[in-house]
């Protein structure tokens, strides 16, 4: 099979897709549809549809709306998946699949995810209009709660466990009464999960939520993988004592052992060369009184890299430096690794040359990078090769009211998206 991908990625022209270049996607439709669903939770300080709630069962059945005038068979798993179906000439290959998610972080925007998945209706809808029947099924997905944990695409790999379904959303339910609540059946939870080979190839558009695109005028950004990332709880111990009796030189003051820390991770991050990166996100002092020398610390530790080599050596840069700041301040560091952690996910390389080859086609600028953010494309990787196109994100913001992409560029990775669709098609 890989040989076999290699030969075409190599040989492709544009003659390949039977005529089909010359389709593209409506832009205005797009947008048009982007803006409809974020009406969906819509609030004074942001969008506030997130999974399980009212708002995102309603924005749910605006996207099966959507999947039925696109002509798609529609049906939700047991993990609330929403999957669209569209046939194909030969019913014997597996399908495509490609999609996103709809729901949001608290106070979240209008454009995470919600390309992801307009953009993938956007393209079975041009398909459709145009009488193109392909040769493989084409599957659009929209995940169950990715921003709780990649709650959908943990069912459809395998891997979503009953400790998993018992934590509480931002909705104020179970993940499991929640799954309920959108029309899945957490009790038969392992009807969702799909084999290995069950799928021809995933995509995932989705906005950059960084900068790096629109910075360096990028149209479209080739990810090569989701980055692994590793959380560790941090206690710091040092003395508690009295603020205006204890001099300078007897303290062992817990928070000024913290703020060398702190440092000491952003050094570290910044001495290495790479696009790692490292941070300290929260930080408590014990006992908080402005009188009392902090005699403990609670603190943490975020990396994330596409390489867990890389990771583990950071963190031993880490821990190199604490030596010092222990010794020099007399307290004492205990680092605690929090699981689980996310593993780097790389995707596929022959999937991530056609969509180059789809961008190179229309003449749009490409760039690989990795994702910092994690997606339920991440735990497709498990299941088949697996392909993600960025966007540009205006200013780098997301998971923000004020998070934004421009028409055109939505546009141009839809296009990207259904190019690419094609080309994997034309892989027997």
């Amino acid at each position: 099979m890989k040989a076999k991908w290699l030969v075409i990625t190599t040989c492709f022209s544009v003659s390949c897709l039977f005529g089909q270049v010359q389709f593209r996607v409506n832009p205005a439709r797009i947008e048009q549809r982007i803006l409809a669903l974020a009406e969906f939770g819509k609030s004074a300080t942001g969008n506030q549809r997130v999974a399980f709630s009212d708002a995102d069962v309603k924005g749910r059945a605006y996207v099966i709306s959507l999947m039925k005038e696109a002509s798609l068979s529609v049906r939700i798993d047991a993990a609330g998946n929403i999957i669209g179906r569209r046939e194909g000439k030969n019913a014997a290959l597996p399908p495509i699949m490609f999609g996103s998610h709809i729901d949001c972080v608290p106070n979240g925007g209008s454009y995470d995810g919600n390309v992801g998945v307009i953009g993938a209706l956007e393209c079975a809808q041009v398909l459709h209009e145009n009488k193109v029947l392909i040769l493989h099924p084409l599957e659009v997905v929209v995940f169950s709660d990715e921003e709780g944990g990649l709650i959908g695409s943990r069912a459809m790999i395998g891997m979503l466990s009953n400790e998993a379904m018992n934590v509480m959303s931002h909705s104020g339910k179970s993940v499991r009464d929640g799954i309920k609540f959108i029309g899945g059946n957490p009790d038969k939870i392992k009807g969702a999960a799909r084999k290995k080979g069950d799928l021809k190839a995933f995509l995932e558009l989705h906005i950059e939520q960084g900068g790096t695109l629109e910075a360096e005028k990028v149209d479209i950004g080739v990810v090569e993988g989701i980055v692994g990332i590793k959380w560790w709880n941090v206690d710091i111990e040092g003395f508690s004592n009295h603020a205006g009796t204890t001099p300078m030189d007897k303290r062992q003051d817990a928070l000024v052992a913290a703020a060398r820390y702190v440092l000491a991770v952003n050094n570290v991050m910044t001495r290495m060369p790479g696009r790692h990166v490292g941070t300290v996100g929260r930080i408590s002092a014990e006992p908080g009184a402005l009188n009392v020398i902090p005699g403990r610390v609670n603190t943490g530790l975020e990396i994330r890299d596409l390489s867990e080599k890389t990771i583990d050596r950071l963190f031993g840069m880490v821990l190199d430096d604490v030596k010092d700041i222990e010794q020099e301040t007399k307290t004492r560091f205990t680092f605690a690794l929090v699981e689980p952690t996310s593993e780097p996910a790389p995707t596929d390389e022959r999937v991530r040359s056609l969509i180059e080859a789809s961008a190179k086609e229309l003449r749009l600028t490409s760039k690989r990078m990795p994702s910092g953010a994690g997606h339920d494309a991440q735990d497709m990787t498990h299941l088949a090769p697996t392909g993600m196109i960025f966007v540009p994100s205006v200013g780098g913001i997301s998971h923000s009211p004020k998070e934004f992409t421009k028409r055109d560029d939505i546009a141009n990775g839809t296009n990207v998206l259904l190019r690419t669709i094609l080309r994997i098609d034309e892989i027997q």
